[in-house]
């Protein structure tokens, strides 16, 4: 472990993929964040896109806020999910970048991956690409992307310095990062800095 990091990250992954791999199984159980349809309402994300999907592509939505109130993408861009969990967003940015452009989801959750890719298929979108990674170590080569979205994901990974750079690495000069995510400007103990629960809770 990197003495800088105030958590172990191998640990820290496996809480988080505890977590969410609950929300990928039992999508309506209780958690304690907000999740699904209700969830992208409240976030203000298109109704009528968001109504025209399947319950699977939407119930395990559990982020944060709205990369795309930010900008919308443009037809034809290349664009990278980092944290895709059920693929939500991705389904979002298909629609927005349209056949000609391409998305690549990574998620490190095999649940999250099955059940994002099971949706792309059922909805026909041949644009969306879902990889395996680390947020931390994205399999992408150097400046594919046009744009990186993420979605309360960034807030979750122990090493914040490894994870922009390769935000940065994977876009091209010139790219956009849109994201959302929680983030606290307030002294924070070190003592609640090593205590994992209270970075997944």
């Amino acid at each position: 472990m990197n003495a800088e990091l105030p958590v172990d990250p191998v640990a820290l992954r496996e809480e988080v993929k505890s977590k969410y791999r609950d929300v990928a199984s039992n999508p309506n159980g209780e958690h304690h964040f907000h999740t699904g349809r209700a969830l992208a309402r409240r976030l203000g994300y298109d109704s009528a896109l968001v109504d025209s999907m399947p319950d699977a592509a939407v119930e395990s939505f559990a982020g944060v806020a709205n990369p795309f109130s930010l900008r919308a993408l443009d037809s034809g861009e290349k664009v990278v999910d980092a944290g895709s969990g059920g693929g939500f967003d991705c389904f979002v940015a298909a629609h927005q970048v349209g056949p000609n452009g391409k998305v690549v989801g990574i998620d490190m959750l095999p649940e999250m991956l099955e059940k994002s890719r099971t949706s792309a298929k059922l909805m026909g979108l041949k644009q969306i690409e879902f990889r395996e990674g680390l947020l931390e170590q994205i399999p992408l080569h150097d400046g594919w992307a046009d744009v990186v979205i993420s979605n309360g994901v960034i807030n979750l990974c122990a090493d914040k310095r490894q994870t922009f750079s390769e935000l940065w690495r994977v876009l091209r000069p010139g790219g956009r990062l849109q994201f959302g995510d929680i983030a606290n400007g307030k002294p924070v103990p070190a003592d609640a800095l090593r205590d994992i629960d209270l970075w997944t809770g």
